[in-house]
């Protein structure tokens, strides 16, 4: 068995400096996939990108939450507040903990089932499915979630050492016992798994601080969430936010750019895939 790497840009569609980064670095050969966000100003950017370009590695980023303070973005399948998907606002919640306070399952279910189908009408080849802030995988959305990926048949991103993501989700209370019986459930089904997680230092942008997500030190299918943003507009969206600075994502999209991830990678003997074979051989 050997260390492989899915180096994935999140966040794609959220503002026209995300699509940049993917697009430049995609078809540099310095990513492998990256996920959209389909309720986001920016959307229509990718798809159209999408469907002029059909060797993109672009799965649906599920988003049911905008943690932004200044740039915001609701459901697209209802304004019902019933729903329980949007604040006082009429957008989606801020944060995880507020979703599940007041979510209804099933409006989350349809929610989502909307963004899947938007993005497969507006020309996206979804190659699998992922999460925004872990949201879709709070345990009364899960179920759902895990329903969806078999039904479209998309990989989702539900990594067998699970203490790798959640470590990094703010999901509040959860039983771990819910994503081992959804993992055994994927695994009957014969979808492609993740063995573990890893994202972006968020803070440090060094070489060094990369080394340590890109070169696991165990076997198997690792995950790399990253958020490279070319500068434009990320500035202006951060400005608001007291913890997120616009540099880190910058420094991302200028350090994997340049190709030194590239090298850390080769000299390090890790392989690296995307999902779209991943999803091919399961639906073959």
């Amino acid at each position: 068995m050997t260390r492989t790497v899915i180096l994935h840009a999140d966040d794609v569609g959220m503002c026209h400096g995300a699509n940049v980064a993917y697009l430049d670095l995609f078809r540099a050969g310095r990513l492998d996939s990256g996920s959209v966000m389909v309720p986001c100003p920016w959307f229509p950017e990718i798809a159209a990108a999408a469907r002029g370009d059909s060797t993109l590695d672009l799965g649906v980023h599920l988003t049911l939450t905008s943690e932004w303070p200044a740039y915001r973005w609701g459901p697209i399948s209802t304004r019902s507040a019933a729903s329980g998907l949007m604040d006082a606002d009429g957008y989606f919640p801020p944060n995880v903990a507020t979703l599940r306070a007041t979510v209804k399952p099933d409006a989350a279910r349809d929610e989502m089932r909307a963004q899947i189908d938007r993005a497969l009408a507006m020309g996206i080849d979804a190659t699998h499915l992922d999460t925004h802030m872990g949201a879709a995988l709070a345990p009364e959305i899960l179920p759902h979630t895990l329903a969806l990926a078999l039904e479209y048949r998309l990989p989702l991103l539900l990594p067998r050492e699970i203490g790798s993501y959640l470590g990094v989700l703010k999901l509040g209370e959860v039983d771990r016992g819910l994503y081992a019986a959804a993992f055994a459930m994927m695994t009957e089904a014969g979808m492609p798994v993740i063995d573990r997680f890893a994202m972006t230092p968020n803070r440090d942008v060094s070489a060094e601080s990369y080394r340590d997500i890109v070169v696991p030190a165990e076997e198997g299918l690792t995950f790399v969430s990253l958020h490279p943003n070319a500068p434009g507009d990320i500035e202006a969206i951060t400005a608001a936010h007291p913890r997120q600075k616009p540099e880190w994502r910058i420094g991302e999209y200028e350090r994997f750019g340049d190709g030194t991830m590239d090298a850390v990678i080769a000299a390090a003997g890790v392989k690296r895939c995307g999902f779209r074979a991943l999803r091919d051989r399961w639906r073959r």
